[in-house]
């Protein structure tokens, strides 16, 4: 109304500002009508609002010109205010060398379809530290059970237990990205550094070093590698590296349509950059899982092709991932020093792999050395504290039989069943695992129990049959034969 008659009447005004009122949504300036002669056409007070207009103005420049630096500085001051863990709470105890948690970094792009760049980002931040022999880092499978989710450092800290944290965020725009970065020291509650990194999406690869580099730095340790390392899983190709990202989350799942949908991302991976070796080397995994996930027509054949495919991939680049691979064949051709020596090999490149850990340790069970088998499957329960439930039922648990630690095994085997029904691994072969260990103890009451509940799951089991699929996996003969009268006595 004010805009419509200020000109029009021989009468002064006076701002008073902005007023809610009933029945408007939004704010409305007042103003008070001045009806002596002497205030005619004065506006008393507008000025301040002009004045306060182009303050606000000013301010909203001065944050956008240097939002980039004074919001990244309070971000920071911010988020120095850190809960500190307690070691008192710490779920193990704390390594004595260097231990991290690399956390997912947060897709900040706002589209879903991008997720892969955040997380291949982080994973190879992983792969990288992994082969530092002085540090101790979590497991990829363990620090993705908290993607998404609002964790404090402290809680990953205690959980985990770790020292520090990075954690960060990954923003793609075109052909820019944006990456932030914090190390966190979780006892002291605050951060060692905290980074911005405004870059072009061809330099992604170069940044995942960067940042590598700078914390390794900073915990004082040096990157040792061999001089073809770091080409094995590097590529110039954003789109092969993506293909390659997509490729080992298929994979991971371990079902036989992941599988073959792996596959066709590695092969699109190698169509893109034929010197891509990591995708060369998962490609090789691919058969062979065929082999495991009983997908195949020959597994002769599958086999035939993995070796193939891993043996000029070896001879270009020498990996360790090739040694953990030759694992696996050894193990199939009953070759159990080779196939542990080859693990061995594996594990001494990249110390912070669970899973070579893992597989050493069942290459060691069934080559009849079950107490080293121990050790190694420890390891890799403590570098992957969310480990899977099969790190017990296919590894630890049968170390613990082949070595006479019935009462181990025993305690190992009821946290399975416990997982076993929650859906996290077969309740049939959970149920067997317990009677086998309740027979062993003579307790055979409850041995017939749990055959029995394995029996009603799987009315078909004939342990003939069992016997045979397992008579080319282990080397000590004797001790299958045992297993074998002790499942029969408990009523399988």
């Amino acid at each position: 109304a004010y805009d419509q008659v200020k000109n029009k009447l021989e009468i002064g005004y006076e701002y008073l500002g902005e007023h809610s009122v009933k029945n408007i949504s939004e704010p409305v300036h007042v103003y008070r009508v001045l009806m002596e002669p002497e205030a005619a056409g004065k506006v008393i007070g507008e000025k301040r609002k002009e004045k306060r207009r182009m303050t606000l103005a000013a301010v909203i420049v001065l944050l956008i010109g240097v939002g980039g630096l004074a919001g990244w500085y309070l971000y920071i001051e911010q988020t120095k205010r850190i809960e500190p863990a307690s070691v008192e709470k710490m779920a193990f105890p704390l390594p004595e060398k260097p231990s991290i948690a690399v956390l997912p970094f947060d897709n900040l792009s706002g589209d879903p379809e991008q997720d892969y760049i955040a997380d291949g980002f982080t994973e190879n931040i992983i792969t990288g530290l992994s082969q530092v022999p002085e540090m101790f880092v979590i497991a990829r499978n363990s620090v993705f059970t908290y993607k998404g989710k609002p964790v404090k450092i402290k809680q990953v800290s205690e959980e985990l237990g770790v020292k520090y944290v990075l954690e960060g965020s990954i923003q793609k725009a075109g052909d820019q990205l944006r990456v932030t970065a914090q190390l966190i020291d979780a006892l002291k509650g605050h951060h060692l550094w905290a980074e911005r990194y405004d870059r072009e999406l061809k330099d992604l690869f170069k940044l995942q070093d960067e940042i590598t580099i700078k914390i390794l730095s900073t915990l004082q340790t040096k990157l040792v590698t061999g001089g073809d390392d770091i080409t094995w899983w590097r590529t110039d190709s954003f789109e092969a590296w993506g293909h390659n990202v997509k490729g080992w989350n298929y994979f991971d799942q371990y079902t036989k349509q992941d599988n073959l949908k792996a596959r066709e991302h590695y092969e699109q991976a190698i169509k893109l950059d034929p010197d891509y070796g990591a995708a060369w080397e998962l490609l090789a995994w691919t058969h062979l899982a065929d082999v495991w996930l009983r997908s195949s027509d020959s597994p002769r054949e599958s086999i035939k092709k993995a070796l193939e495919i891993a043996k000029k991939t070896s001879e270009r680049w020498g990996k360790d991932g090739l040694h953990f691979f030759m694992t696996e064949i050894y193990l199939f051709q009953r070759q159990f020093e080779k196939a542990i020596a080859e693990g061995k090999k594996a594990v001494a490149l990249s110390p912070n792999s669970s899973r070579y850990h893992i597989g050493l340790a069942a290459a060691l069970n069934r080559g009849a050395r079950s107490e080293e088998a121990i050790v190694h499957a420890k390891k890799a329960m403590r570098l992957e504290p969310y480990y899977p439930a099969w790190f017990l039922g296919n590894v630890l648990v049968l170390a613990y039989d082949q070595t006479g630690r019935y009462e181990e095994a025993l305690e190992i085997n009821k946290k399975l069943l416990k997982r076993a029904l929650k859906g996290e691994y077969p309740l049939k072969n959970a149920y067997r695992r317990l009677a086998l260990s309740y027979a062993r103890l003579d307790r055979m009451e409850e041995a017939r129990s749990h055959a029995a509940e394995s029996l009603k799951i799987d009315p078909n089991f004939s342990l003939e049959r069992w016997r045979k699929s397992r008579l080319w996996m282990f080397k000590d003969q004797k001790w299958l034969d045992n297993v074998v009268e002790m499942m029969r006595k408990a009523g399988l």
